[in-house]
């Protein structure tokens, strides 16, 4: 599936003033998350450009090019333009050169325009890019915030994965995803999941059906997007198997090539599990912060054995 977001969505997006829109500008697909600074493009050096790239116009470019005859002006631009680029933003709210209107025109170019500085709106463009552009799969599972950390919580149909989303919504946590969840490689370390928008906010529970939990429990109880911070698997208790009980050995889960620390918690009845996941995000903050409470048990332990 190619991935891309429209022109126009980005436009809404930024806030961009249009200042010339080509035939269907809206649609136009922008397809990947680079973007270019076209400096040496408008010097006449063309090797390695790639046409596909949003192009940005900063004072550097407008400087140069204001330096120019019109017949020059028009010439450079020209050159650029002719390559079908999908757009053309100039930012700090610089003035537009009739050449560069012209010539938007004969090419039927995009040309937009932001009050953002040049260094302010490449990062903000270039981070919305990466986001909607990112690699993406889809997981079976639930997605929770709990205590600011993402919680992704898998495991085989009916084991509880719903209900116990359903407990920690009423603890004050949020939902973010119930059944499916729309994981996106947003870096090379950051893992951002969602969930579908046909079933946003909603949640299945067997014997009860579907319900809505924006509806019910209030705006507070949901959210659109989280980061992916700890995988905790939910499996059936299987009497004689062996599970950790010290948090020493360190397990992850691989998702998109990102290796993100895991549980495997055993369910059987009688266990809370919504307060055993609050107290496994608030140990997995705890570490991240530097504190290992199973490596100071262990520390404690050694010392008394030297003595």
């Amino acid at each position: 599936m190619n991935i891309f977001v429209k022109l126009g969505t980005l436009i809404e997006e930024q806030g961009l003033e249009l200042i010339y829109g080509a035939e269907n500008y809206a649609d136009i697909p922008i397809t990947i998350a680079e973007i270019n600074r076209p400096s040496l493009q408008l010097a006449g050096f063309f090797d390695y450009f790639d046409p596909k790239r949003i192009q940005i116009m900063g004072k550097v470019e407008y400087t140069y090019l204001e330096k120019l005859s019109a017949e020059e002006r028009k010439m450079r631009i020209a050159g650029l333009l002719e390559k079908k680029i999908p757009a053309l933003v100039v930012t700090s709210e610089l003035d537009i050169f009739p050449e560069l209107l012209e010539c938007a025109e004969t090419y039927d170019v995009t040309i937009l325009r932001t009050k953002e500085g040049t260094s302010r709106f490449m990062s903000d463009i270039i981070l919305s890019l990466s986001v909607w552009l990112a690699p993406m799969t889809t997981m079976h599972g639930v997605l929770v915030e709990v205590f600011g950390e993402g919680i992704l919580l898998i495991g085989e149909s009916g084991v509880g994965k719903s209900e116990t989303a359903i407990e920690l919504v009423k603890r004050g946590h949020r939902l973010v995803a119930d059944d499916a969840v729309e994981i996106k490689k947003v870096s090379r370390k950051t893992l951002v999941g969602s969930s579908p928008a046909i079933i946003r906010h909603f949640i299945e529970l067997r014997g009860i059906g579907v319900i809505d939990v924006k509806q019910i429990f209030g705006i507070g109880a949901v959210k659109d997007t989280e980061n992916i911070n700890l995988v905790i698997n939910l499996e059936n208790w299987q009497a004689g198997k062996h599970y950790d009980r010290l948090g020493l050995d360190t397990y992850t889960t691989d998702i998109m090539g990102i290796e993100i620390p895991a549980l495997t918690i055993p369910v059987k009845p009688g266990r809370n599990l919504a307060i055993i996941i609050e107290v496994a995000a608030m140990n997995h903050r705890q570490r991240k912060m530097g504190y290992n409470a199973a490596e100071e048990l262990n520390r404690r332990l050694m010392e008394q054995i030297e003595e």
